[in-house]
């Protein structure tokens, strides 16, 4: 019924708990997960997750955050990505959060790295996993100059935990891409992003858990599972006005129109 469409579940809160991790999924009536690469040298554990268990996926990618990694070549992303299971590009995208002292100039090598992973995406036509934070403006740029603008030939994605404005929520779907909400959306000082929830078009939308971050209220400041992403769901139903089953629908049946590949990456 539900579908996380974005969680870490190589992370050490899990390891030793996946049995009773999806038991619990399996309770709260949760099918899918996407289990997402951060960096190389975990991306073996997260591909293994989705070689153990055939309701799990996983992508390949660097998160923008990590800094002295392994930083993959293009042909090294190409390679990894023709692996069954595997079904997205990313986490990748920009955060200026925490410059550190750093100027937006400083950050070039942020850029490098979001550049090689749009590349890599239209190279093997997966769709990207986008996190932006503090950096929406460069972002949407490097993704037209990329040729990601929803044009023929493009592999569109999701901007995942979605936090930003409006107009942001706006350029990103002009652009051909989904816009997954998190338990951020349940936290009661979020009070433009539930606007931005209540009128993205619903063949648009997708849910997640982050996890193990950003649980959902009324789980909020506990560590966050697959389990819990029905609460996002029935957040943006009650903002939406309608039912919880039909936000699980439609994330659900988005979720299997962006990773298509899941239906041929067994």
């Amino acid at each position: 019924m539900f579908t996380d469409s974005h969680c870490h579940l190589n992370y050490p809160e899990f390891v030793s708990n996946m049995d009773s991790l999806r038991a619990s999924m399996v309770e709260a009536k949760v099918t899918r997960a996407l289990v997402i690469s951060t960096k190389m040298e975990t991306f073996e554990d997260v591909h293994d997750l989705a070689m153990k268990y055939d309701n799990f996926w996983c992508t390949v990618g660097v998160h923008p955050d990590e800094e002295g990694v392994l930083e993959p070549s293009a042909e090294e992303l190409v390679n990894l990505a023709d692996r069954p299971r595997v079904v997205g590009i990313g986490e990748t995208g920009l955060d200026y959060y925490r410059l550190e002292g750093r100027s937006i100039q400083d950050m070039e090598w942020q850029r490098d790295r979001f550049r090689r992973h749009i590349r890599v995406a239209r190279q093997v036509q997966l769709p990207l996993i986008i996190h932006t934070r503090s950096a929406s403006e460069d972002t949407l740029k490097i993704l037209k100059e990329e040729g990601e603008d929803g044009s023929v030939g493009s592999v569109g994605g999701v901007f995942h935990c979605f936090t930003e404005n409006e107009f942001v929520a706006k350029a990103a779907l002009e652009l051909g891409f989904y816009i997954s909400f998190s338990g951020i959306v349940t936290f009661k000082n979020a009070k433009e992003l539930k606007q931005i929830a209540a009128w993205i078009p619903l063949d648009r939308l997708l849910i997640e858990t982050d996890s193990p971050y950003l649980a959902p209220v009324p789980h909020r400041g506990q560590t966050n599972s697959p389990a819990y992403v029905p609460w996002v769901a029935k957040h943006i139903a009650e903002l939406r006005g309608v039912s919880v089953e039909e936000i699980a629908k439609a994330s659900s049946d988005n979720f299997d129109v962006l990773f298509k590949k899941i239906h041929t990456r067994s």
